[in-house]
């Protein structure tokens, strides 16, 4: 076989495998998210962005029932106290102007889990409780499990056979001040766990150009508010890298999860593809100038 033709085969693999792995193929019912960002990892702020950017991309925003940050509902002392009240107003920031920005999500309200908890678990009860067979509720853990566990326990028993916990990293399992994972499980919830989502969607810095450099607001936009978190200065571990991680949980069920084998490993390249599609075939319209 001549080095055209292979390069032509493993064109047309890559591509195959990049439209596949784009799939819009949720499983049935409605999702929620719980996230931090409060806490000394900032990546929430990127992967709030992105997430909301997703769900607007494929169509899913009216799927999404709760959403929820700063849910590290004790201060971690790496944190200082004017650092953690910049998180809240910065972490909803990213929940509000993403949302008005890309549009779909006027049904929804975002809450600060620790500044108004008890809205946040009542809201996340409403939410657990229009939960059926044919309507589960599918929680992405993007932080600890302490609010997801003080709403199972204000929720009937029953409910909680339709509960899916979405997680992708034992750091939020453990992070617990209220809940240890295993009494999150013990509440009989189904547990939906896929690999570390660090591992292709925190990524060096520049890998992320193209959102900086793009020419829809939009993109820029979540660019902009990923940035921040490598400017944070809060945590070393973030410098040159632009994290949107727990986005590959929300990616997964878009995808199908492990209903409709939802894709395990997000990318950069599935992230940017349903971003970009989006905005070309959605072009903001231009505001006429006034006289």
């Amino acid at each position: 076989m001549n080095k055209t033709l292979v390069s032509i085969c493993l064109f047309l693999v890559f591509n195959y495998a990049t439209v596949a792995a784009q799939k819009i193929a949720p499983p049935k019912g409605r999702i929620a998210v719980v996230a931090d960002g409060n806490s000394p990892d900032p990546d929430d702020l990127g992967g709030t962005a992105v997430t909301l950017a997703l769900l607007r991309s494929s169509g899913l925003e009216n799927k999404l029932v709760h959403y929820s940050h700063s849910c590290d509902l004790v201060r971690d002392d790496r944190i200082s106290k004017q650092a953690e009240k910049e998180r809240h107003h910065l972490m909803q920031v990213a929940c509000n102007m993403t949302a008005r920005r890309w549009g779909g999500f006027e049904h929804l309200t975002f809450y600060d889990a620790m500044w108004q908890q008890e809205a946040t678990i009542n809201d996340l009860c409403w939410a657990i409780n229009a939960s059926t067979a044919d309507d589960p509720l599918w929680i992405i853990e993007a932080g600890e499990p302490d609010i997801i566990g003080m709403a199972l326990k204000k929720t009937p028993k029953e409910k909680h056979q339709y509960i899916k916990v979405v997680t992708h990293h034992p750091a939020n399992d453990n992070a617990g001040d209220f809940y240890t994972w295993q009494q999150i499980l013990d509440f009989g919830i189904e547990e939906v766990r896929i690999p570390d989502q660090n591992i292709n969607l925190k990524l060096d810095h520049e890998k992320w150009d193209w959102a900086k450099n793009h020419s829809d607001p939009r993109i820029r936009l979540v660019w902009t508010i990923g940035n921040i978190a490598e400017l944070d200065n809060i945590v070393n571990f973030q410098k040159g890298k632009w994290d949107c991680s727990d986005a590959g949980m929300v990616l997964y069920w878009i995808t199908g999860a492990n209903v409709n084998d939802g894709l395990e490993a997000g990318s950069l390249d599935v992230v940017k593809n349903f971003l970009e599609n989006y905005v070309t075939n959605n072009p903001e319209p231009s505001r006429k100038k006034k006289k």
